[in-house]
């Protein structure tokens, strides 16, 4: 089962009963100290490419959002846990390759 597909469809289920806010960590930074393995929480990036791609505008510029997440990641010498984070820095990554 993918687990991010879950977190997403929880998300979206929230907002649909008229929840505003859902609660997710740059990065998907996080976790449970007493589930040993536990993935972290949803990444921001992950839930705000989502709401974007619903049309829902959320006023973050998730480029910056995605820098965010690998900074915070390389200073605690881990990766990130966020697919669409790490789409959106390949992707950056090939334009500014191709200036």
């Amino acid at each position: 089962m993918d687990l991010l597909l879950t977190k997403l469809n929880s998300a979206i289920l929230a907002l649909q009963e008229g929840i505003g806010v859902v609660d997710a960590s740059v990065a998907g930074l996080g976790g449970c100290p007493y589930a040993a393995g536990a993935s972290g929480n949803v990444a921001t990036e992950d839930v705000v490419y989502m709401l974007h791609g619903m049309g829902i505008c959320t006023g973050i510029d998730l480029s910056s959002l995605a820098r965010a997440g690998h900074f915070i990641s390389e200073a605690l010498g881990r990766n990130t846990q966020s697919k669409a984070g790490r789409e959106i820095l390949k992707k950056n990554d090939q334009q500014t390759t191709e200036k």
